[in-house]
């Protein structure tokens, strides 16, 4: 199989893997949005298997306590390699790993793996030109983007409790679809671990400290409102992704007082209330000033720019993935039904978001991601036959 220039090599990978495994953390690879709060596994606790199969993919709202780390894959199928009979092997090869019958696992167990495909604008446009997915990732403010980490084809992204998996999982599954397909980049990342946001909900802090995605579509009400995609039915059950790779100043930030890095997002960076007050799930009340006339959210501070109501969008399911490599930064995943729903809220941001001044991105791309499948329906086989 062709490999990018850049691609690191495996052993890379898998030191960069182990020292995952050393960090320990906790968290996962479902929404960065908050979960139902649940005491971590000891270190002797098998994860629970998570299904491959079903209505949707695994590794967006399942499983509901999330794995520690990811690796995502961004690759290019060859101008005549059909995606159809490609993403139904890939489908195969997903559920026997998943089970821990594929011999390519090495003989590690797969615990809690889930493995998410999605396809890019390219092909979903040679599908239906009406489809949900057809359209590119526009170009934003604050980018610094090489001509291969913008767009591609296919996204593999792997979960996982044991960081192990990640390079071998990711390893059978390019090894299955051969030169069909050629990489592009790839991203690991590790999630912080979780904290109490109350009502029984968790949420992870990022790599500047704040806790991460505390809105989000929590209820089935929710998801189905703002998640899944309805119709038409070669992709009711899917969901469209947005990657984004971050350089983050971190000395920068860090030179600030908490007041200041506070008023940047909003927030208390302890407990996440908001600085107009309530609790950390409560909403911020945007409209509440100080007795000299200031907002107590400052009107450039996160929370405000990218606040959905104020947008006019519907929620994002989100998480961000601490990076290290090949700077540090976190990786920023979102699913919605509706583009619209991240491309609105970060022109919004781009106008006057405290937040952004700290940031660089990288990489960039959006995806389809396909309904889920199972024997009689492989991975998919709704959209390519």
């Amino acid at each position: 199989m062709k490999r990018a220039d850049h691609h690191p090599s495996r052993r890379r990978f898998l030191d960069v893997s182990g020292a995952m495994v050393a960090a320990g953390l906790t968290a996962g690879c479902t929404s960065d949005s908050a979960q139902p709060g649940r005491h971590a596994p000891s270190a002797a606790a098998t994860p629970k298997t998570v299904a491959a199969t079903g209505r949707h993919q695994a590794g967006i709202t399942l499983p509901q306590q999330a794995q520690a780390n990811l690796l995502a894959v961004v690759a290019d199928l060859g101008a005549d390699v059909a995606p159809g009979p490609l993403l139904a092997e890939l489908g195969q090869a997903i559920r026997t790993l998943v089970a821990g019958t594929d011999p390519r696992l090495m003989g590690l167990p797969p615990g809690d793996l889930t493995v998410t495909v999605g396809v890019g604008p390219r092909l979903v446009r040679a599908a239906g030109a009406s489809l949900p997915g057809t359209a590119d990732l526009p170009r934003f403010s604050r980018e610094r983007i090489a001509p291969r980490a913008r767009g591609g084809d296919l996204l593999i992204q792997i979960c996982a409790g044991d960081a192990l998996l990640l390079p071998v999982v990711a390893a059978a599954l390019l090894a299955q679809a051969g030169d069909r397909v050629r990489e592009r980049w790839r991203q690991s990342g590790r999630r912080g671990t979780n904290v109490s946001v109350g009502k029984g909900l968790t949420a992870p802090r990022n790599p500047l400290g704040f806790i991460d995605g505390i809105v989000g579509p929590h209820t089935t009400a929710e998801q189905q409102r703002d998640l899944w995609l309805a119709g038409p039915p070669a992709v009711a059950g899917g969901t469209l992704a947005v990657l984004r790779r971050m350089e983050l100043d971190l000395p920068r930030f860090a030179a600030l007082s908490v007041a200041e890095q506070e008023a940047v997002f909003g927030r208390r960076r302890a407990s996440g209330v908001p600085l107009s007050g309530g609790t950390a799930d409560s909403g911020p009340m945007l409209g509440a000033k100080t007795p000299d006339g200031r907002y107590l959210v400052p009107a450039d501070a996160h929370v405000r720019r990218a606040h959905a109501t104020v947008v006019g969008v519907g929620l994002m399911l989100r998480r961000s993935y601490s990076t290290d490599d090949p700077a540090p930064g976190l990786l920023f995943i979102s699913f919605q039904n509706d583009l619209r729903t991240f491309t609105a809220t970060l022109t919004h941001m781009d106008t006057s978001d405290a937040l952004l001044q700290f940031t660089t991105t990288t990489a960039s791309a959006t995806f389809l991601i396909l309904p889920g499948f199972d024997r009689q329906r492989p991975l998919g086989s709704q959209l390519f036959g």
